[in-house]
């Protein structure tokens, strides 16, 4: 057998034992392979198929759009969601194949969503079903246990998120949690892994804006011994396989770069990884839980995020709401807080009425971490053992709660003449950020008055050409 049969024989084996569905089409659109699954996907037999082009599957619907053909159009690789004649949505990707210069080949594969919309379907129903239930039986008392372990939670709302994520604890489906910076979403993905069949494993908490890139791939994949110039001598474990019989908790898995998103796709769809500078891999088997205060379908339109790894993610989605949407929780949480300040600094101290009030009805534009900062900020200013009271500081002073904040104006944000919602934010972001950064030594302490990341201040001061205090050279 020469080598050319040798290459053909590999790739239709590779082709008809594949799981995915692919095609193998020339630059003129004909379709010259398909893999067996693809038949049901399409509705088409195989052998009906392989008689067609990409061009008349298009054209009669059987599949819309046709991801082979972008990249005949475009000569670059290419992504998008497809709609098929059986009705079935998939995600396709296709790859050009150049010899000497010219196309020759597309390659493409494809993976049916469709029982993944499915599965999201029957969790958003009860969730529903769960809310319908809770409006027939207002009357309940607020303070039915809520059974929620460390998490305070009081409110209707918080009870649903609870019960959801109790439901899908004992699986090992991926949940992608969402909201403002600060509510509280490392804390619940805990709870969540106290509550999975994995808790005896390890919670490993990664923050994907705090590693650089220039690191990531050492620090997730690990690495062998002499894999790169200051490699530890005995090599190391990445936290990947840290995770390995826990959870792996992704917070900020928007600011995960492209290039590590690839990476990333492929450990969760094989199941195992390669070290840096190893040839073998690894099994990893790890509850995948990663946590955004991004809009991660609009980052895919946008292309700063892949729309494969969105739907691997985007199982069961629980969007956590910012503390003024959930009152009730405000006065648990500050007593839990109190609590724990009053350990960790040996003393015993508790608030005053007026600041009790203060706190209820203050915005928290930061969330549970602003509220959080702010007891342990009052907790140390204050000279007695109240906090807030006569003699703690009246209301009013730098150790009050936010109510209003000074860099919001008393009448609300206008609109100027012909300025849009957009430029209006980013004025207001940029008077902000101005404003602090006279009083803010480092972007650390910046972030932490801001209630978002410090790699996330140090993009907006440059975006806006901010410079400290302290850079500035003031005294």
């Amino acid at each position: 057998m020469s080598e050319a049969q040798a290459d053909r024989a590999t790739l239709g084996a590779m082709v008809h034992t594949a799981q995915d569905h692919l095609f193998v089409v020339d630059a003129a659109g004909r379709i010259l392979d398909v893999s067996p699954g693809a038949a049901t996907v399409y509705g088409m037999p195989r052998e009906a198929l392989c008689a067609t082009t990409v061009q008349a599957l298009q054209a009669s619907g059987v599949l819309s759009p046709s991801v082979s053909l972008e990249v005949i159009r475009t000569g670059q690789p290419a992504q998008l969601m497809q709609r098929t004649g059986t009705g079935r949505q998939v995600i396709a990707e296709a790859h050009p194949v150049y010899v000497g210069g010219r196309l020759v080949r597309v390659i493409s594969r494809s993976r049916d969503l469709t029982d993944l919309r499915l599965l999201q379907d029957e969790y958003a129903l009860l969730q529903q079903r769960f809310t319908d239930h809770l409006k027939r039986h207002h009357e309940a008392p607020a303070e039915m246990p809520a059974e929620a372990g460390e998490l305070v939670v009081k409110s209707r709302l918080m009870r649903e998120i609870t019960q959801l994520l109790k439901r899908s604890a004992p699986t090992d489906a991926t949940v992608l949690m969402l909201g403002e910076s600060g509510v509280g979403k490392t804390a619940f993905a805990r709870q969540l892994h106290r509550w999975s069949r994995r808790c005896d494993g390890a919670f490993v908490d990664v923050n994907c804006a705090a590693i650089p890139e220039s690191l990531f791939e050492s620090e997730m994949f690990g690495y062998q011994p002499g894999a790169f110039s200051g490699a530890a001598r005995q090599g190391k474990a990445g936290l990947l396989e840290q995770a390995h019989n826990g959870t792996l908790f992704l917070d900020e898995i928007g600011e995960l770069p492209l290039t590590m998103q690839s990476k990333l796709l492929k450990v969760i769809q094989d199941g195992s990884l390669t070290r840096l500078g190893d040839t073998r891999s690894r099994r990893v088997d790890f509850r995948l839980v990663v946590a955004t205060n991004r809009d991660l379908a609009r980052q895919v339109e946008e292309g700063a995020f892949r729309l494969d790894l969105y739907y691997r993610l985007n199982v069961i989605p629980v969007t956590l709401p910012p503390l003024r949407e959930r009152r009730e929780e405000i006065r648990g949480l500050a007593e839990r807080q109190l609590e724990r300040l009053n350990r960790r600094y040996g003393d015993d101290k508790m608030l005053h009425p007026r600041a009790w009030a203060e706190l209820m009805s203050a915005e928290w534009p930061g969330n549970v971490r602003e509220l959080e900062n702010w007891l342990e900020r009052a907790w140390l200013a204050a000279e007695s053992s109240v906090i807030g009271g006569p003699a703690g500081g009246e209301p009013g002073t730098a150790g009050a709660p936010p109510s209003q904040h000074p860099t919001e104006p008393a009448s609300g944000a206008l609109l100027g003449e012909g300025e849009g919602l957009k430029a209006a934010l980013a004025a207001h972001e940029q008077r902000i950020l101005a404003q602090l950064a006279q009083t803010h030594g480092s972007t650390y302490a910046l972030a932490e008055r801001l209630g978002i990341s410090q790699p996330s201040v140090v993009r907006k001061l440059k975006r806006y050409a901010i410079t400290l205090g302290r850079e500035r050279g003031d005294s």
